[in-house]
């Protein structure tokens, strides 16, 4: 008991309460980023962000106060900003784990940056910018949630990649080609070959096209053109 006494005369009972306060605003402020990414089901998401919040503001509050009793003036001085600066190069590897390549297109880079920004989050409660906590988690949402209506409005400009089949007859393949480039797609790749024994007048073009448009504009036009069977858009479980 005497020991509990010396605490409460030193006044570390009133730092423990503010400590216990910053780690729950870290816990609140990343749950509700990690919900957001849990509601898109992201790869990282309520329990991932959460552990990584309320972690990263557990080191900041060691490296404030976890040292307290071995520091003596003059002699032994502490440097709280090691420990943070461990975390940033540490989280690296967690954010490393959700960004992956599929299709030729790298996917995860949000979720990534999202865990880096809850790492970060943490810290700030962690260090008493409460302030600061709070405005970046509202900006955390405005990013998430309005930039993507945002983006909607604004002229497109990101390359989309399909793959067609197209069944046609004769010599169609010629103007096949013209269609889609005219349409302004570029063509990743051609596949050509029969569709059946029994339809040997019938060819079977696998085309892979990148452009701005959507494939839809590409099948609508095709279909159009003299000798086509079908056009088919292939599902992406499809493409090599």
């Amino acid at each position: 008991m005497t020991g509990f006494f010396d605490l409460t005369a030193r006044g570390l009972i009133g730092e423990g309460r503010l400590q216990l306060e910053e780690l729950v605003l870290a816990f609140i402020l990343s749950s509700l980023v990690g919900l957001e990414r849990e509601l898109r089901q992201k790869s990282a998401g309520l329990r991932t962000h959460t552990l990584v919040g309320v972690s990263a503001a557990l080191f900041m509050l060691i490296s404030k106060y976890g040292f307290m009793d071995i520091l003596v003036p003059g002699r032994v001085v502490l440097d709280p900003s090691r420990v943070a600066a461990q975390v940033v190069s540490g989280i690296g590897f967690v954010g490393g784990g959700v960004i992956f390549m599929r299709r030729d297109v790298v996917r995860g880079l949000t979720t990534a940056a999202s865990i880096w920004f809850t790492a970060a989050l943490g810290m700030a409660c962690g260090g008493g910018l409460i302030l600061l906590a709070l405005a970046t988690t509202g900006a955390h949402f405005i990013v998430m949630v309005l930039y993507p209506r945002l983006l909607k409005r604004l002229p497109n400009t990101r390359e989309r990649i399909a793959d067609l089949s197209i069944q046609y007859q004769g010599d169609t393949a010629k103007a096949v080609l013209i269609c889609l480039t005219e349409l302004g797609f570029s063509l990743d790749s051609l596949t050509f070959g029969n569709t059946d024994a029994s339809s040997r007048n019938t060819t079977t073009m696998i085309v892979r096209i990148r452009g701005k448009r959507t494939a839809s504009h590409g099948i609508t036009a095709l279909a159009a053109l003299p000798g086509i069977q079908a056009v088919h858009l292939l599902p992406s479980n499809k493409r090599g």
